[in-house]
Parts: C-alpha cells; structure tokens; sequence
C-alpha cells in the first residue's frame, strides 16, 4: 500500500522541466515532512551496511539500483537531507557551501584540505563517501546548500563531465571569497 502511495505522490511531484536532482529534492522532502518512516529509512541510506533499508523508497522514485553510479548519489544526497530536514532547498553551491562552514572562508586550512580531497576523487563513490562527512559538517553549521545541484554533478561525475564538475566545485570554493572581499571593501569604501 505505502509503495502505490509513494508511487502517486512521485507522479505528482515530477516535473518534466525540471532537473532530475530538482525533481528527487522536491519528492524527497514533501515525503520526509510528511512521513516519518520514509524519513528514517532514507537516513539508514548514508552507512552502508544499512543502505538496502532506503532501496525501496529509491526505487519507488525510478534510481536504478543495480548501477551504484547512480544509486550512491541518491543515496548520499537523500540520506543527508533526511537527516538535515531543511524546509526548502539551499542557494550555495557545494564549494561555496565548504567555505561558508569556516569563518575565514576560503582562506581556512580546514577548508582547503577538504576541498582538495574531494577535488581528488575519481569515482562517483569515492565522492560520495568523502561527501557523507563533509554534507553532516555543512548541515551542522547550518548552510543552506543546493542539494539538487549536488545531485546532478554526481550523477554526472562518473562521465566525461568529471573535470567540468571538480572544477566548478572549486570555483564556486574561492569565487565566494572573492565575493565576500568585495562586499567589505565596497563596504568601506561607502563608511
């Protein structure tokens, strides 16, 4: 019964324009709002020993299980905004979301080696597994990322798109240090 009704309420909340990550972010939090138990199976999604408990509630939304290119991302993404619980969707992009965990930004060391690990991985699993820590420190501290972008770089990670994505990821890093020194010094400018 729960499988014909998670089925209608992804027919519902899918839209044709939008991204798949849109589309997966969207069904994800109406149905984590609303139902406790989709809630806690998507949380057993982010350790992999219990990863096979949140299938059901992956496949209902049509990830291919059998390909963990695929399924990880879902995984990984779904596991941390069951856990997150945010209203909405974030606005900053993962490397920008990295920087604005840290207090000095892009000029943390912290924050550096982060990026730089995850800048090193070569497979969408190995992203994914660097990014379950780095995706409860971004939640922890409050930072409102855009998890559907986050989801369509790694489901794109394992293509030809891998480098455009890594770096992205790293502009978006050092572009919002950029963007905070210019917001102090036309701060200054204007004292």
């Amino acid at each position: 019964m729960e499988s014909i009704a998670a089925e209608s309420t992804t027919m519902e909340t899918v839209n044709e324009k939008a991204s798949r990550g849109e589309n997966f972010v969207r069904y994800a939090l109406e149905r984590i709002h609303k139902d406790n138990g989709f809630a806690a199976r998507l949380r057993r999604a982010d350790n992999p020993s219990t990863e096979y408990q949140s299938w059901e509630s992956l496949a209902s939304f049509g990830v291919d299980l059998e390909k963990d290119w695929v399924r990880l991302p879902y995984c990984v993404v779904g596991a941390a905004l069951a856990k997150a619980k945010p209203e909405a969707d974030g606005s900053l992009k993962l490397g920008a979301a990295i920087a604005a965990c840290y207090d000095e930004g892009s000029q943390s060391d912290q924050a550096k080696a982060k990026l730089r690990r995850l800048l090193a991985c070569s497979t969408t699993a190995e992203a994914c597994q660097i990014l379950r820590p780095l995706l409860a420190l971004i939640s922890g501290r409050g930072v409102r990322l855009d998890f559907s972008q986050l989801l369509d770089d790694l489901l794109w990670f394992s293509g030809d798109h891998r480098e455009r994505i890594r770096t992205r990821w790293a502009q978006g890093f050092y572009r919002r240090a950029t963007d905070d020194e210019a917001s102090i010094e036309a701060g200054a400018s204007h004292d």
